[in-house]
């Protein structure tokens, strides 16, 4: 038996192919009526220098062999950004190890004392599938009291996408949707083989149209810094940034803060929201 197709390859592909028109490509023949939104695979084939046959059976997944160089070419073929080729090579040349269940995941204690530390501004600690491994007071009266969350619902993404109120929370909610899905696509690339990432994706796809849509769409994203606004029931409006910072002992752990600049609004409701907060979190730790 032979083996089964890449679909994860094969439908990243496709999605890139589909966003590039032909005047973006470049010098790519445009003759005869177009059946496709995007590029043509013989397009792509001729703008990365390979065959059109090896590039229809690269695309249909059954090229698991494929050269870096070859990478490459397609990758400027289909305009591919820096996170997008790294999820490209990964997902084209995918480990042939036997996959490993992964470890549960523990936040440090130096990490937790970070977190206690960081009294003026919201800051979580996000593990694999977007799960919230650990917050401080203030990220739980901006967002919700995650604690008193059963621990499989302390999900970003299950709380973005099925919690009315935490969808309520963000004045761009499409946009803040639209980045988890890509973050969870990209970790998907990552840990193709995780049953609670399955799991979550199968969950949501049923429950939202939005997400199985999205989803499909097979855009990566990775947070690293940006704003958020957002519509507090408490504080009312805020404009935030972020910054996201990776620990060196755990790739899939991302500490996340959000800041005010000084002096603004914005500032202003993070400390009535502190205040505000401070009775119910006295003598609570981080966690």
């Amino acid at each position: 038996m032979g083996q089964e197709p890449n679909t994860e390859l094969r439908d990243f592909l496709r999605t890139r192919r589909a966003k590039i028109t032909p005047r973006e490509a470049g010098p790519v023949p445009q003759a005869g009526a177009r059946r496709v939104p995007g590029l043509r695979r013989e397009e792509v084939a001729q703008l990365a220098g390979v065959s059109v046959d090896y590039y229809v059976r690269l695309e249909r997944g059954r090229h698991l062999n494929v050269s870096a160089s070859v990478l490459d070419a397609i990758a400027r073929a289909l305009r591919l950004d820096d996170l997008e080729r790294a999820h490209l090579f990964r997902i084209a040349r995918p480990s042939r190890s036997r996959p490993r269940p992964l470890p549960p995941q523990r936040v440090r204690p130096g990490l937790r004392l970070l977190l206690d530390s960081l009294t003026e501004v919201p800051a979580l600690v996000y593990g694999r599938r977007m799960d919230v491994l650990a917050s401080n007071h203030l990220a739980r009266a901006l967002y919700t009291d995650f604690e008193a969350l059963p621990v499989r619902e302390r999900n970003m993404a299950r709380l973005v996408f099925l919690d009315d109120g935490f969808r309520a929370l963000y004045a761009d909610w499409e946009g803040a949707a639209r980045g988890i899905v890509a973050s969870l696509r990209l970790y998907a690339g990552r840990h193709p083989h995780d049953p609670a990432l399955a799991a979550l994706v199968g969950e949501l796809s049923v429950q939202d149209e939005d997400f199985r849509r999205w989803w499909a769409d097979h855009d990566v994203f990775r947070r690293t810094h940006g704003t958020k606004h957002f519509r507090h029931p408490v504080v009312g409006e805020l404009v935030l940034g972020y910054e996201a910072f990776t620990p060196t002992d755990d790739p899939d752990q991302t500490l996340g803060v959000s800041t005010a600049e000084p002096g603004s609004a914005s500032a202003q409701a993070l400390r009535l929201l502190a205040s505000a907060a401070a009775p119910a979190w006295e003598g609570r730790p981080a966690r």
